[in-house]
């Protein structure tokens, strides 16, 4: 059974079209908005902005935090961000991919590694975890003992690496170094699908290096 989210965190599936590479492929997006009662983050603002600012309700948005800047990621990011003036944060090394959606729009702030960002009374701190894109990072949030990973590692494997701007051998080395050195009980809440934890995936590492994919 997968984990069940927080009460400090709401999960928002929302459903378009991926796009890279010239192909198209339908998907449904987890949003993953975390905070309190007052105020919140909100994780991957993916294909309608209105639909993620309902879930919202009252609260303040203080950010927009985007794990990687494929377009299924962070299509409803600039209508969600001028709609409660929220600033938008992104990885400086996902800057080409970012402007293959929005070529006249820049992020508002970049996320580094090691940075933390208040989501309400939760800590989030910034891991830069690269290969299934040069930008993406996870938010890691120690008090809820859980990680938002993006498009990095999800139940049963690492995100694709078979499309531009991704690299296995990457991939692999952000999972082993940045994500299955922590706790075995950590909740991953991936960008797509069901959560799963890091102690269910850690020993399957060796082999998804054997398969090389």
């Amino acid at each position: 059974m997968a984990p069940a989210a927080s009460d400090r965190v709401d999960r928002l599936v929302t459903s378009g079209t991926f796009r890279l590479d010239g192909g198209e492929w339908d998907v449904d997006n987890n949003v993953w908005i975390v905070g309190d009662e007052r105020t919140a983050v909100v994780i991957d603002a993916a294909h309608d902005h209105e639909e993620i600012a309902r879930a919202l309700g009252d609260r303040e948005l203080m950010a927009i935090v985007c794990t990687h800047a494929h377009n299924d990621h962070i299509n409803a990011a600039a209508a969600l961000a001028d709609l409660t003036d929220a600033p938008i944060l992104l990885h400086p090394a996902d800057a080409e991919l970012w402007a293959m959606v929005y070529p006249d729009r820049e992020p508002d702030a970049p996320l580094l590694q090691g940075e933390w960002l208040r989501a309400g009374d939760v800590e989030l701190q910034v891991l830069h975890t690269p290969g299934h894109a040069p930008g993406a990072v996870c938010l890691y949030a120690p008090e809820l003992g859980a990680v938002f990973s993006g498009d990095t590692l999800f139940q049963g494997g690492p995100g694709a690496t078979g499309r531009s701007f991704s690299d296995f051998p990457t991939i692999i080395d952000s999972i082993r170094d940045r994500l299955l050195t922590l706790p075995e009980g950590t909740v991953v809440y991936t960008g797509h699908g069901d959560a799963t934890t890091i102690g269910e995936e850690a020993p399957q590492l060796p082999d998804w290096v054997a398969r090389g994919h």
